[in-house]
């Protein structure tokens, strides 16, 4: 099995998934969640709380959304969002994968990097299960199906954090040989 390469995708491919990617991102933020948030009186929905949350809080934000807002987080929000993890794990592992291989270390352990947005994008899979899961049993979400999911959502937090400080040495390290090189 051959490693993946810049060259296995064309810049306008490339370009097409980050502005798809980034679409569906802004669609997410800007439309749906603000629309289910209506509903919440202030409360946040559980995929915006990156450290977890607990069976009091579940059931004080679906009571609170109320039968319409529990509709809006199910039948809008998350069918976006059963998109977008698959999307992100794809486009930012590629975008690791080029960086890496324009600087000739997609090598040794350094691989794994490329791999991190992919246990974000599952992380997010398994948490949108679980509150889609709870949403269809309200009101009688189980203590474990909460800590579950909530557990899932601080690695999504977890993984999401470690990717982007990743990124961010990877895109340092990358401009500093860049302008060495050029010089």
């Amino acid at each position: 099995m051959s490693q993946p390469s810049p060259k296995t995708i064309s810049g306008k491919s490339f370009l097409l998934l980050f502005v798809g990617t980034n679409s569906v991102y802004a669609i997410m933020l800007l439309v749906t969640i603000p629309h289910v948030m209506a509903f919440a009186d202030g409360m946040k929905l559980l995929d915006m709380l990156p450290f977890g949350y607990d069976a009091q809080y579940v059931q004080l934000l679906f009571d609170t959304l109320g039968e319409e807002g529990r509709h809006a987080y199910l039948t809008r929000q998350l069918p976006l969002d059963m998109v977008y993890p698959g999307l992100f794990a794809i486009t930012n592992s590629l975008i690791m994968v080029y960086f890496l291989s324009k600087m000739d270390k997609f090598k040794g352990w350094v691989v794994n990097l490329a791999f991190v947005p992919v246990v974000v994008g599952l992380a997010d899979y398994a948490e949108n299960a679980g509150i889609i899961t709870m949403l269809l049993k309200y009101p009688k979400q189980t203590d474990m199906m909460v800590e579950l999911t909530s557990t899932f959502s601080l690695v999504k937090a977890m993984s999401t954090t470690v990717y982007f400080v990743s990124l961010m040495v990877v895109l340092i390290a990358y401009a500093i040989m860049y302008f060495r090189k050029n010089r």
